[in-house]
């Protein structure tokens, strides 16, 4: 019997002639078209961090490829290498105090390029671990997208922002006293294929010899060494500047940096953790009046000296190594409003040539072509305590089981 309400039987549709051609024509436009592998890699490898992150969601095979050893460093290549400056951000550290010995550090970033080629910029809240009340919050250095920093000059942090992982490090315990003073650095090892922070301590004391104790951290093997310790009558100014597989720091026989015959350039290879000196930029016989600053232009040595505050020597190691290859790159001379203050150490030169560097809260571009200065503007951020840049990666070298 059938089913009570079912009449179909009494009316039965008639049947519609199928138009094979037109199924065909639909199907056939379903299809995705099979790419190449290597095209696929090649398109990959032209897209920002953010995009391939979501993509290693597309396929197995995309997350493979996307997370293969090879692939993240032709990345990070192609981007350190971008003339524009398309992957590399700073950071804004704004500071907002909390009680008389501990503030709260917001951080926020924003596209160098923009900073370069555009007259306004827009920085954006930047996420990080560990957040909340410290008495400082310090970067140490940036290689390869991995940010380095450290809270109250103790706790140590690796972090990527553009994947935002992040590992603390084990501690490091100085064996000297109580009054150890601690400078850090942070590189990348090309030999071992290491990162690696390395920590020298000294004795705070007004005396001319220090007892200084040299540690180095290894990703690889997630542990601190002790390296050569040694009596000093040297002290080390700022963090370490990474070139060429050695850390460096300008040091001082004084407490002030105001002559050219008190401060050198003292290295520590991050390979096999011997110390070494760098020679500085010859200006001269005799002592001069200066105040100087290392840093890092380009993937160059350079120093930045300041004559009476009126106006700035910018020199650059093209050689490393090679005393004879320091090169004055140019002579900026301080416009009236910029006499009798220090210009900060420039953060990187554009395709044009033009040097970019921050003085007093405000972001200025040199022009050593026609002398001239631009005024870039960063909004959403009134002020900010320093500012460190690094480069959009997918670099993890932390693995865990």
């Amino acid at each position: 019997m059938e089913s009570e309400g079912d009449f179909s039987h009494l009316h039965p549709k008639p049947n519609k002639p199928t138009n094979h051609a037109s199924t065909s024509i639909q199907e056939s436009s379903l299809k995705i078209p099979v790419l190449p592998e290597e095209l696929i890699t090649e398109i990959l490898l032209n897209l920002p961090v953010k995009s391939l992150l979501q993509f290693r969601c597309v396929s197995k095979s995309w997350l493979s490829l996307i997370s293969s050893p090879k692939f993240v460093k032709t990345h990070l290549s192609l981007c350190a290498n971008n003339k524009a400056c398309t992957y590399h951000r700073l950071i804004l550290s704004l500071v907002q105090p909390v009680t008389t010995y501990s503030l709260i550090y917001h951080l926020m970033d924003f596209s160098l390029s923009t900073l370069l080629y555009d007259s306004v910029t827009r920085a954006f809240d930047l996420d990080y671990p560990m957040k909340g009340p410290h008495k400082s919050f310090d970067v140490v250095g940036s290689v390869n997208g991995l940010v380095c920093f450290t809270f109250d000059q103790k706790d140590l942090f690796l972090w990527n922002p553009s994947i935002r992982k992040f590992k603390k490090l084990p501690d490091f315990i100085p064996k000297l006293n109580f009054r150890s003073c601690v400078m850090y650095g942070f590189g990348y090892d090309e030999v071992h294929d290491d990162y690696k922070v390395v920590a020298v301590s000294r004795t705070s004391s007004y005396d001319i010899s220090h007892q200084v104790e040299v540690k180095i951290y290894s990703v690889n093997s997630d542990s601190w060494r002790s390296t050569h310790d040694f009596n000093t009558g040297r002290k080390l100014i700022k963090w370490g500047m990474s070139v060429n597989g050695k850390l460096h720091w300008a040091s001082t026989t004084s407490h002030k940096f105001d002559s050219y015959n008190v401060w050198s350039i003292q290295s520590i290879d991050l390979a096999d953790g011997k110390l070494g000196k760098v020679d500085k930029p010859c200006y001269g016989e005799g002592d001069f009046d200066l105040e100087m600053c290392l840093g890092v232009l380009g993937s160059d040595l350079s120093v930045f000296c300041s004559y009476q505050r009126t106006q700035t020597d910018v020199w650059v190691m093209k050689e490393y190594g090679i005393k004879e290859s320091w090169t004055k790159m140019c002579i900026i001379k301080y416009p009236n409003y910029l006499v009798g203050n220090r210009l900060c150490p420039p953060f990187c030169m554009s395709s044009e040539g033009e040097i970019l560097f921050e003085h007093g809260l405000t972001f200025i571009i040199y022009n050593p072509k026609d002398d001239s200065f631009r005024y870039p503007t960063v909004t959403n951020c009134d002020s900010f305590y320093w500012e460190n840049m690094y480069i959009e990666s997918l670099v993890w070298p932390i693995f865990t089981e």
